[in-house]
């Protein structure tokens, strides 16, 4: 449970939500869109986890994505989080729980994503839980008859240990 909010493993009637809100245009502008088939496809694999958001009225107010969970390397992709409302805090709490889950539950070495580079909110949101920038992928997707970078961030999971020790000790 997240302040109001709780985080459940979806299932294949989420997959039509899941579909229209990646198309929305608020989260076109930052995620791919994957067709309905594909979504399917992916959530029946063992190699990642799909996660539903749920508001205080079991109302559909986002997803998470992870994948690479069969991987031997032990590295998670955080591939998609999307959440219908912004800036109300709720993106941070869901990702502390995906934190808990990728390090704790699925004992992931490092959890990664890729975000544009233009988007300085979520880069902020994510340096700020103590991911680090690895890279930049140089014009890495084309859309909208351009292309865009792409952000490469990690957080390892001796990082999110010392981090969650930090907090739990105090300084």
């Amino acid at each position: 449970m997240v302040s109001g909010m709780l985080l459940r493993p979806a299932n294949s009637g989420d997959i039509p939500h899941i579909v229209r809100l990646e198309q929305s245009p608020h989260a076109r502008e930052f995620v791919g869109q994957w067709p309905e088939e594909e979504h399917r496809q992916i959530m029946a694999g063992a190699d990642a986890r799909y996660f539903v958001v749920d508001d205080e009225h079991a109302s559909f107010a986002g997803f998470v994505i992870l994948r690479g969970l069969q991987t031997e390397h032990r590295a998670i992709e955080l591939k998609r989080i999307v959440l219908k409302t912004t800036g109300r805090g709720q993106g941070r709490q869901i990702l502390q729980s995906i934190l808990e889950k990728a390090f704790g539950e699925y004992h992931a070495h490092k959890l990664w994503l890729d975000v544009f580079e233009s988007n300085e909110r979520a880069r902020h949101l994510y340096r700020s839980l103590g991911f680090r920038e690895d890279g930049v992928l140089r014009d890495a997707v084309y859309r909208d008859s351009q292309f865009h970078s792409l952000t490469l961030m990690s957080q390892l999971e001796s990082e999110y240990a010392a981090a969650r020790d930090l907090v739990i000790s105090g300084p």
